[in-house]
């Protein structure tokens, strides 16, 4: 089966049957290599369905995903919304856990599968519990985390019964800060409980360099189960910190995320790309006559807009009087652009897409070259339509309904805009200032 439509990051994969039926539901980190796998004979797989599975799949569709933990988020709710046969865990409706300090006087940290509206500060949910488990067991240790760890009810209006203060295990043991028996007040217990929340929000780069340190240390000294502890710490820290963005599935959901990749898949199809686009950006300039001549690029990401990462650009080349020169500022943008990516080192675009015909495309095939980048890179047309690439010698007319166009034409015209926004924000000043 061919899976080159699948990108190499995480998301989560839908196995159909010929009538389009959903068979299995799985996430990865990298969806590819995780797919492959199940068509790679492995004598050691003794799980006895998968080759009933592969038999059955004519179809793979995907979801891409900001996090493997955003990715584990979208497959619990797809199995327990789509029930598919192949799938035998999620079924029971169980939720992923959260950690809760709650709103007492003297707050207390536990896990909880359930939400609710206490007033109580609330993180996660997090999908991997037990590596989560012992790095936050092993900050109780250290005092690092200092929270109470009874279960007792009570505060400053109504104290703790003094008998049930003298049973206490954790009193007596001096693994609690005691604010029960007044060694600590509620003002520095309340500092603890923020400390702890400052650290649930992200605040950890100073432990994370510390356990660094801490395994390399033991990794010198060979001790190799206490460095994979270190390690293991570190990777808590990972998937504390990894994006979730989704919450509960709205009902179109599957439609509409499979709907945006399947463009990205019929874009590489129709382009012959060796990989699919999930990341491109698109360039339109704008002018009045050459006057308040701006450029302006958008970025689409696995089909959905990705507005934090669009720019304006005001145009430094200077146009003649009688007009404006479109190649020579189409140039100049996506030269800027490229050298931005340079300058970050962040990954480049999958696909450049420019607004225009042959000679635009040209136009940024020079700015490429000037750059020393090889990036795929097409232009649009607006008459017809037809899509320029310097690795088809004709136009490409595709079908109106063609989901890859429809994706092109969405970034066409966001770009187109963006940039007209901008243009006319800068005519108004200019006419202002008049």
């Amino acid at each position: 089966m061919d899976l080159t439509h699948l990108p190499d990051g995480p998301g989560v994969y839908l196995m159909r049957d010929a009538a389009g039926a959903v068979l299995y539901v799985g996430k990865a980190k990298d969806l590819r290599k995780r797919v492959a796998q199940y068509f790679r004979k492995n004598p050691a797989d003794t799980r006895g369905k998968i080759p009933n599975l592969v038999a059955l799949i004519r179809r793979i569709d995907y979801i891409a995903s900001a996090s493997e933990r955003e990715a584990l988020l979208t497959e619990r709710q797809l199995i327990h919304n789509l029930q598919p046969f192949f799938n035998a865990m999620w079924k029971d409706g169980k939720s992923y856990p959260y950690l809760e300090i709650t709103r007492e006087d003297f707050p207390r940290m536990f896990f909880t599968r359930r939400k609710s509206k206490d007033g109580g500060l609330y993180f996660g949910p997090f999908p991997k519990v037990e590596p989560l488990r012992k790095l936050l067991g092993y900050l109780s240790r250290i005092k690092f985390i200092n929270l109470r760890l009874c279960r007792w009810n009570f505060s400053l209006a109504k104290p703790l019964d003094e008998r049930k203060i003298k049973a206490c295990l954790y009193y007596h043991t001096g693994q609690c800060t005691a604010p029960c028996a007044g060694k600590i007040g509620r003002a520095g217990y309340q500092a603890l409980a923020a400390r702890v929340a400052d650290f649930l929000r992200g605040d950890y780069e100073k432990l994370r360099a510390s356990f660094k340190a801490r395994m390399a240390r033991a990794a010198g000294r060979l001790e190799y189960e206490e460095a994979a502890t270190y390690r293991d710490f570190l990777n808590a820290f990972t998937h504390m910190e990894e994006r979730v963005l989704i919450g509960k599935l709205e009902p179109d959901f599957l439609e509409k995320a499979t709907g945006r990749t399947s463009s990205v898949t019929a874009l590489k199809e129709a382009l012959g790309l060796p990989r699919p686009p999930a990341h491109i950006e698109a360039f339109d300039t704008s002018s009045l006559f050459g006057r308040q001549a701006v450029g302006s690029s958008v970025c689409f990401v696995n089909g959905e807009k990705q507005p934090a990462h669009y720019r304006h650009y005001k145009i430094k080349f200077r146009n003649l009087p009688e007009g404006s020169d479109d190649l020579a500022m189409m140039e100049e943008i996506v030269g800027r652009r490229l050298a931005q990516v340079k300058r970050s080192g962040e990954e480049p675009p999958d696909l450049l897409l420019i607004d225009g015909g042959p000679g635009q495309l040209a136009a940024a095939m020079k700015a490429l070259a000037a750059a020393g980048l090889k990036l795929p890179v097409i232009s649009l047309a607006k008459r017809l339509e037809e899509i320029y690439s310097p690795r088809l010698a004709r136009p490409l007319l595709l079908d109106r309904a063609h989901p890859g166009l429809r994706l092109l034409q969405a970034l066409r015209d966001e770009a187109h805009r963006f940039g007209v926004t901008y243009h006319r924000k800068l005519r108004g000043k200019a006419e202002l200032a008049d």
